[in-house]
């Protein structure tokens, strides 16, 4: 996982050497290179996030909850317990809900998007750095990138 991470940010890095230092004319090009390496690292951060939180997705679902290493994110479903009961029935004490490849998916994409954590929450140290490094990449990669190929386009 961390070297298709690594490869991409490589890719970022190549691509806003382009814009600065060539003479790139076409818009349609870079918004889909663009575009390209902002899916790869949704798709790649989530699946970092899922392979490493409370020791992967087999742990997950062969352990007791209580027999997990420590969790790297906060979920809402482990806190919803005392909601009202059409949410606390989805908790995870209630109803053993673990999270899946959607659930870090999706904490990928918002990462991506709000450029910090929305309703699942970095606990660990190695998720924060994860975050972080997600988050930067995506935030160069609608600043400068898209910025500049927007221009082009007009």
């Amino acid at each position: 996982m961390l070297v298709i991470v690594a490869s991409n940010l490589t890719a970022l890095g190549i691509l806003i050497h382009e814009l600065v230092h060539a003479e790139v004319k076409d818009g349609r090009s870079l918004l889909v290179a663009a575009l390209q390496v902002w899916l790869t690292n949704i798709i790649a951060f989530g699946l970092a996030y899922w392979e490493l939180d409370r020791g992967g997705p087999v742990a997950r679902t062969q352990l007791r909850r209580d027999e997990l290493p420590l969790a790297d994110f906060r979920f809402s479903q482990d806190e919803n317990d005392d909601a009202v009961e059409e949410v606390a029935d989805g908790a995870s004490i209630t109803s053993d809900w673990v999270p899946d490849l959607v659930d870090y998916l999706y904490v990928s994409v918002t990462n991506s998007t709000a450029f910090s954590p929305t309703d699942t929450m970095p606990l660990s140290t190695r998720a924060k750095l994860l975050m972080s490094v997600q988050s930067v990449a995506a935030l160069l990669t609608s600043l400068l990138v898209i910025a500049r190929a927007v221009s082009i386009l007009h």
